[in-house]
């Protein structure tokens, strides 16, 4: 079992924004982490999960990502991801080009999801959120162009 802890920060919503995830195989353990100029908390929630399940170079192993997002965990456990992506109208759906990116991953993968409170203690989510932002204050910041895009059309 390959376990993914995340956690996703934004300083502003949207603000400058971070990732924070922790992947753990028996003994192994890699902390991913990234800061983005100009974002939202849901899309780090979501990027964050994203990059650790494209991290992880054995897809046959069961995958539990354990999150603190809601918005996550409700998308996915609830399939309304998997209804949203099949509509004509999914490109106007908010983050729909991290929803694509998720889905395809998933779909590589066996992955089961766990929610666990925010802020309530959890050694890894507490560490997956101080790398979170870390990266969102410290930089280096990339440019979320998902996001900056979208703003773009949308002025």
């Amino acid at each position: 079992m390959i376990y993914l802890f995340t956690d996703g920060s934004s300083r502003g919503n949207p603000g400058p924004g971070g990732y924070g995830a922790i992947l753990r195989f028996g003994q192994h353990e890699k902390e991913l982490t990234q800061g983005f100029r100009l974002t939202t908390n849901n899309r780090m929630e979501l990027l964050a999960v994203i990059i650790g399940l494209e991290s992880i170079t054995r897809p046959e192993l069961p995958i539990t990502v354990v999150t603190d997002s809601k918005y996550v965990v409700d998308a996915v456990e609830k399939k309304w991801v998997f209804g949203w992506i099949n509509k004509p109208d999914f490109g106007k759906k908010a983050n729909e080009d991290l929803w694509r990116r998720f889905v395809k991953v998933y779909r590589q993968r066996n992955v089961q999801f766990r929610w666990v409170r925010g802020h309530n203690g959890h050694p890894e989510n507490e560490r997956c959120d101080q790398l979170a932002v870390r990266s969102a204050v410290h930089g280096p910041l990339l440019i979320d162009e998902g996001y900056e895009m979208l703003e773009a059309k949308r002025a």
